[in-house]
């Protein structure tokens, strides 16, 4: 008997919207609406002067043509491969027949992890009378319905974006291995998709919001107006694949200098816009973008003293979104700057002539270090630290350790947390333990001359398949949570959990989920005495939030 994709969702949340775990987060499931096209570039946050075009002189608006598809294919395949084979053994809604086992709320007896399920699948279970499919389905049909399964499992359909879901911050204590959890609201009514914080040494907190600037928020709650004479950035995004807000020109992440009492400086990365600069905007009569980085102080609630730290040439900026652009910000103990660029096409990200798809390493006056990785390779760029890089989400330099990481989304599935190595290339386009959206193997070998191997490709230190929506994260270093001293704090946006990382000689020792469910997290940072900074997304406007203890540890 076939079925149809939403009312199998829609059986799912009314079955398990009171279920606890990971499947309240199937309780609302985003439906995909096209946007109207053709709305009319708005820059907020706007600089003094004339040095950024208006919109309408020739940038003209963001605007490109959705996948609708690839869309299809991403909410209905995997229901359709199950409805096909495994529904009369296993129950349409997985909860298990008279020849078959339930799927979901029960362990799997050769494990649940998807190449788990790929094997079973494939092999199949004779003692159990399951019969083997690789006869029957495709690789590439197994894994698609192997990922469908162990998302159901987890809750983390892809269609489930968590920008609707009641956003409810919990109230008294919130219980981990550890340590009793207490979270309050200390601003909320941001704009829906704030991008990063900062915790000054006072306590103040810089915000940015994506479309809109640089804000400032008191210890006490109170929100500044918009930090006057900021980078412009524009507010005309549109809807893309799967209901994700694309656009160009947009404020990215802030960074105090780690001398900030001595010298002030605060660090932007944001997508620098134009239109008409080079020939893919002159071709294709949009505007083009790319990251770019810069310092300044602030003034009387104004941004002074701005020097360009980096920025690559204007022929490298592109009209693809900037959705995954990345521009995370890591200072390491001895005056460098680590900068992620995430990428704007595929091609382009194996290229070392090229500044996306990379983590950049420079000085934190934007001098480029002689010992970058390829600083003597001719055409390339030489602040080049890393590439084959997706789409980077969090960056963070380890001092303890003197190790750099870095969070990055996959495709369908393949999020990853990587120890990033000077020189190593980590695999992007060619490479992943995810799937493209239209259910073709991620394998770009040989295109473009492009001759790298597996054993080329630095793999990651823990792959989140399904997606979890990895975003950025911190290497804990205070006295709030003493106990959590060295472990990565990892945000999530689709899962909308704080996961708790314990890394030893690049093993995972220790995953736990210390808040869960709670929002989209874009940002985590440390406080003053060691207390946590969530930065929230949500449709009816973004918060900050704080975490502390609420008693010592148990």
């Amino acid at each position: 008997m076939c079925f149809s994709l939403r009312p199998f969702s829609l059986s799912l949340c009314s079955a398990f919207r009171s279920a606890g775990g990971p499947w309240r987060r199937l309780a609302a499931v985003l439906l995909i609406v096209p946007l109207a096209a053709g709305a009319c570039a708005t820059r907020s946050a706007d600089r003094d002067g004339d040095d950024h075009q208006q919109p309408g002189r020739g940038t003209g608006a963001y605007s490109r043509n959705r996948d609708v598809e690839g869309e299809r294919f991403i909410l209905e395949a995997g229901a359709e491969l199950f409805s096909e084979h495994c529904a009369v053994c296993h129950g349409e809604r997985m909860e298990g027949a008279a020849q078959g086992t339930p799927l979901i709320g029960a362990a799997l007896a050769r494990g649940a992890s998807v190449d788990e399920l790929v094997a079973s699948i494939r092999n199949g279970f004779p003692e159990r009378d399951m019969p083997a499919w690789s006869a029957t389905m495709s690789a590439e049909q197994i894994k698609t319905l192997a990922l469908w399964i162990a998302e159901v499992r987890e809750g983390l359909v892809y269609s489930q974006f968590n920008y609707t879901n009641e956003l409810t911050i919990p109230e008294g204590a919130i219980r981990t291995r550890a340590y009793d959890l207490e979270i309050d609201v200390l601003i909320a009514g941001l704009d829906p998709l704030p991008y990063s914080l900062a915790v000054l040494p006072d306590g103040h907190v810089l915000v940015t919001e994506k479309k809109r600037g640089l804000r400032l928020v008191t210890p006490e709650g109170e929100l500044s107006t918009l930090i006057g004479g900021t980078p412009a950035v524009y507010d005309d995004s549109q809807l893309g694949l799967g209901g994700v807000e694309e656009g160009l020109g947009w404020l990215l992440d802030v960074a105090p200098h780690p001398r900030f009492r001595e010298n002030g400086w605060i660090y932007l990365a944001y997508t620098d816009r134009c239109g008409g600069c080079n020939e893919a905007s002159r071709v294709s009569q949009r505007p083009v973008s790319m990251v770019k980085l810069v310092r300044g102080r602030i003034e009387s609630g104004r941004w002074a003293d701005e020097q360009v730290i980096w920025q690559p040439p204007l022929e490298s900026y592109s009209p693809s979104s900037d959705s995954v652009a990345g521009g995370r910000i890591a200072f390491d103990p001895d005056g460098y700057l680590f900068l992620s660029v995430g990428y704007k096409s595929d091609d382009g990200i194996q290229d070392l002539a090229s500044p996306h798809g990379k983590i950049h390493r420079i000085r934190d006056d934007g001098r480029v270090p002689a010992d970058n990785p390829f600083v003597d390779v001719p055409g390339a760029v030489p602040s080049i630290w890393s590439y084959g890089h997706r789409s980077p989400q969090g960056l963070e330099f380890d001092a303890r350790t003197g190790r750099l990481w870095g969070t990055e989304h996959g495709p369908r599935g393949g999020d990853e947390l990587n120890l990033l190595l000077p020189g190593r290339n980590y695999g992007w386009p060619l490479f992943s333990n995810g799937q493209n959206y239209d259910g073709t193997p991620v394998n770009w070998d040989g295109r473009h001359g492009t001759e790298v191997s597996l054993e080329d490709v630095a793999q990651p230190v823990v792959d989140f398949t399904p997606s979890v929506a990895v975003s950025a994260f911190v290497v804990y270093e205070g006295d709030a949570f003493a106990a959590w001293r060295g472990d990565l704090l990892v945000g999530s946006l689709k899962a909308a959990d704080l996961i708790r990382l314990r890394i030893k000689d690049g093993q995972l020792l220790e995953r736990e989920i210390l808040i869960e469910n709670v929002a989209r997290i874009r940002d985590v940072e440390i406080g003053p005495t060691g207390e946590l900074y969530l930065l929230l997304e949500h449709a009816s406007g973004g918060q900050v939030v704080r975490v502390t203890p609420a008693q010592s540890r148990r």
